[in-house]
């Protein structure tokens, strides 16, 4: 007995009526093929400009801030003018901010009327801008995308950075107070903890 063989055979040929519709320019749907690298990178492409429509010819903006006018005042104090604008510029309370600038220098220093950080010692604006560099880079920008548009929240005592483009949520290290010199009476200071 010899069996047909066309009649056994499966068969290769798609049915029309299960076929859905392939939407232009998304060959890939609907194929096994290998696909060329220029395909698969175009498809990688669209993919992250729609999930990303923010970006600009391929890149990220850059979050350029003002450089902080630095003044000297006196002989031993410095006045850093714009620091409430600064502050603004960030997102972040000024004082998260005076925190973490003392913190860094090793200092004292308090805002005053004009809402201008006067800063006990002589210190210059790339000083104190590398000191802002390094705040933003901590508690500014996300650590995972890069992005500044981030909230600093504070839970019960740690304080969490909120990215608002990409969603992620991590912890940031506490501002730590730096040396402090001791510049009183020393005689004063030991009676007293003695």
């Amino acid at each position: 007995m010899i069996e047909n063989e066309d009649s056994e055979k499966p068969s290769d040929d798609l049915d029309l009526d299960d076929a859905r519709p392939v939407p232009e320019g998304k060959a890939w749907l609907a194929s096994d093929r290998d696909y060329t690298y220029d395909e698969l990178l175009t498809r990688v492409f669209d993919i992250i400009r729609e999930k990303n429509p923010d970006m600009v010819a391929g890149e990220k903006k850059k979050f350029v801030m003002r450089p902080p006018q630095v003044l000297k005042v006196g002989t031993r104090k410095s006045s850093f003018a714009n620091f409430s604008d600064i502050c603004r510029l960030l997102h972040r309370q000024p004082k998260h901010v005076l925190a973490f600038l003392l913190a860094e220098l090793g200092t004292s220093g308090s805002v005053d009327g004009n809402n201008q950080l006067i800063i006990k010692g002589k210190y210059n604006q790339k000083q104190i801008e590398n000191v802002l560099r390094r705040y933003i880079k901590e508690y500014v920008t996300c650590h995972t995308c890069r992005s500044p548009d981030t909230l600093l929240q504070k839970d019960t005592r740690i304080f969490f950075l909120q990215c608002e483009s990409c969603g992620s949520r991590c912890s940031v290290t506490s501002i730590k107070s730096g040396f402090q010199a001791v510049t009183g009476k020393r005689a004063a200071i030991r009676a007293k903890t003695a």
